[in-house]
């Protein structure tokens, strides 16, 4: 627990995802609880792999796609754009060979990260896209990646 700690202590998470440097020297912050901080750590569900809805800002673009990295400086994608998702869906069911996109999105462009759920009898878009392809989202956008060695 003393590791998180000191680690939790280096970096605070702030806000809109903005790294904030801690000395963590213990001088500042006498009142946080840190345990609570490695509680919210561990409980993080935006980890590798995760389907998410992207909103980014200059250009306004929406992004699907499984999370291949995110960190203080930005979020790395495997994915394709939004408004395409219906287009691959397409693809997929008549065998037709696709290639997501590997991107990375800088911090200050990204305005809103959400997690890929239902909402009520509205079926996520891996919901939909497994409803009509039989496939795993996740597997299906990341098999080049795996089969090239990029991801392990």
């Amino acid at each position: 627990m003393a590791l998180r700690r000191a680690q939790i202590r280096r970096i605070k998470l702030c806000d809109g995802g903005r790294a904030v440097a801690n000395p963590g020297d213990g001088s500042d912050n006498h009142n946080v609880d840190h345990s609570a901080d490695a509680d919210r750590l561990q409980d993080n569900p935006f980890l590798p792999g995760t389907l998410v809805i992207v909103t980014l800002g200059n250009p306004r673009e929406k992004f699907w796609g499984a999370i291949l990295a995110l960190r203080a400086e930005g979020l790395s994608l495997c994915g394709i754009e939004l408004p395409s998702f219906e287009d691959l869906v397409s693809m997929v069911k008549e065998g037709e060979p696709f290639t997501p996109g590997v991107v990375f999105f800088p911090m200050h462009r990204i305005e809103r990260m959400e997690l890929d759920l239902p909402d009520g009898n509205i079926p996520s878009l891996a919901q939909r896209f497994t409803s009509s392809t039989g496939l795993d989202p996740v597997s299906a956008l990341t098999r080049k990646l795996e089969a090239s060695g990029e991801r392990k």
